[in-house]
């Protein structure tokens, strides 16, 4: 906790911690104030008029907006949930004590997405939209199947790491591997309960898209591919996990389980499946129609990459029909060589330059035991904006 001082520039911070919660990599958390910043879009997009039960992973996204006022401590809250079709307001009329862990993980694949796609001209925005969302969305586009793959993904591992932490009575610790530990180490601890996530995470996301009303057929099918997709890289983010004990630290012994990675490590993942994402048609193979690659009918989808049906625009320039922002008043990067550079992220249309005052701790010093004093430093910086 830390305090701030009474004068400007110049004045002590002091912040008193708990060895017990610094953070584990030892990396100095920086803070800092700033202005507001211009780099927003301006101005929000109108929303379209899709009802929620034709577009079924946006009911998921929705419930980020759940109010926290809502308790749903009662099966009569279900029907208050914006956007549920009948089969998972039943499923949660019967796992009530779910749905907390499901708006949490609403919530936490809306930020995720957000923060993903921060360095790119499509920056997750529409999402903040559901369940009313614009084309980019709604047309089968390869936006839409990383929406789709992380909501899966999210809302599985939002339910096995509730298994671990206790806050789900129908569940408790992954079982324990069935191959030997390494050598000086032992298993221990509560493994995140990947295979219950998975479970009821693939109920409810899957769930609208099994309605046979709702929605073209080739769209289902890619979006179900596409949630598979997601909780397939959610289960290789499942990694072994160890904590030292012995004298004086010296790791003699290391009780180890296994758990998930952060749920934006697995957007980093889907993210590169994003960027080689394979654009597919409905075709008829067989007695059936199929999602087969459009340019390479030889192969069929592999299970591993996202699909889409629709190509995307260049979301330079605004235009609601295609469920495009643009980039305007964005704010770019101009010494970088990526997605965030100026040229880049502004199509060839040059800059704005804008100059923020930033307010941050600095020369902080440690005193035992166990406080920190921080210097409070202002600096100005030179900022980037589209035109």
């Amino acid at each position: 906790m830390c305090s701030k001082p009474h004068s400007r520039g110049g004045g002590l911070w002091v912040c008193h911690v708990t060895l017990s919660t610094l953070a584990p990599s030892g990396r100095a958390l920086g803070v800092y104030e700033g202005q507001a910043q211009p780099g927003r879009a301006s101005g929000g997009p109108s929303r379209s008029s899709f009802p929620p039960s034709v577009w079924p992973s946006a009911a998921f996204r929705a419930l980020a907006k759940t109010p926290a006022a809502l308790a749903l401590n009662k099966t009569q809250h279900c029907k208050q949930l914006e956007g549920l079709v009948s089969a998972q307001v039943q499923l949660c009329r019967s796992n009530l004590e779910l749905m907390h862990t499901v708006v949490h993980a609403a919530r936490q694949a809306m930020k995720t997405c957000r923060r993903a796609f921060a360095d790119m001209r499509w920056n997750c925005s529409s999402i903040e939209l559901a369940p009313n969302y614009l084309m980019d969305l709604e047309r089968g586009t390869r936006e839409s199947a990383f929406v789709y793959a992380l909501s899966a993904a999210a809302i599985s591992h939002a339910i096995a790491r509730a298994c671990t932490s206790g806050d789900l009575p129908g569940c408790s610790c992954g079982p324990v591997p069935g191959e030997p530990p390494g050598p000086g180490d032992r298993w221990g601890g509560c493994a995140d309960n990947l295979s219950y996530g998975l479970l009821m995470g693939a109920k409810f996301s899957d769930a609208p898209m099994k309605v046979k009303k709702t929605g073209s057929q080739a769209n289902k099918l890619m979006r179900l591919h596409n949630s598979e997709v997601g909780r397939q890289a959610l289960r290789a983010s499942l990694e072994m996990k160890c904590k030292c004990h012995g004298v004086s630290g010296s790791c003699s012994i290391r009780t180890c389980w296994k758990g998930l990675q952060e749920l934006q490590d697995v957007a980093a993942d889907l993210k590169t499946r994003y960027l080689s994402a394979t654009k597919v048609v409905h075709r008829p193979m067989g007695t059936r129609k199929h999602l087969v690659p459009k340019d390479l009918d030889i192969r069929p989808v592999k299970d591993s990459e996202l699909v889409y049906l629709q190509s995307s625009p260049d979301f330079c320039m605004k235009n609601e029909k295609v469920g495009s922002h643009g980039t305007q008043d964005r704010q770019c990067n101009k010494t970088s060589n990526g997605s965030d550079s100026c040229d880049l992220m502004c199509c060839g249309r040059g800059y704005n330059p804008y100059t923020d005052r930033v307010v941050e701790r600095c020369h902080c010093k440690y005193h035992w035991c166990c406080y920190v004093t921080c210097r409070r430093c202002e600096r100005t910086v030179e900022r980037y904006v589209c035109k």
